[in-house]
């Protein structure tokens, strides 16, 4: 049977670089996240604006989860699509 190679980091690199990959999190600047099938898209400094997406993401594709995630509070809002 033949062996497998064994893996081993590119020399070079530190440890620090290979722990997270670069583009994977998005920031979180404001308080309101939209999230879409659990995947925040963007972010808002009020309620309202968020709302607003939210629904009319909705409204355009009805079998996606929207949610409107208050990140101080802790409470998430389910969109409904009427």
């Amino acid at each position: 049977m033949l062996a497998r190679p064994t893996l081993a980091k590119p020399p070079g690199k530190d440890q620090d670089d290979l722990s997270s990959p670069k583009g994977q999190a998005r920031p979180i600047d404001k308080r309101f996240l939209l999230r879409m099938d659990g995947q925040v898209k963007t972010s808002f400094d009020t309620k309202e604006p968020a709302v607003t997406a939210a629904a009319a993401i909705k409204k355009a594709f009805p079998i996606v989860v929207v949610t409107v995630v208050d990140t101080e509070q802790g409470t998430t809002e389910t969109i409904s699509s009427h």
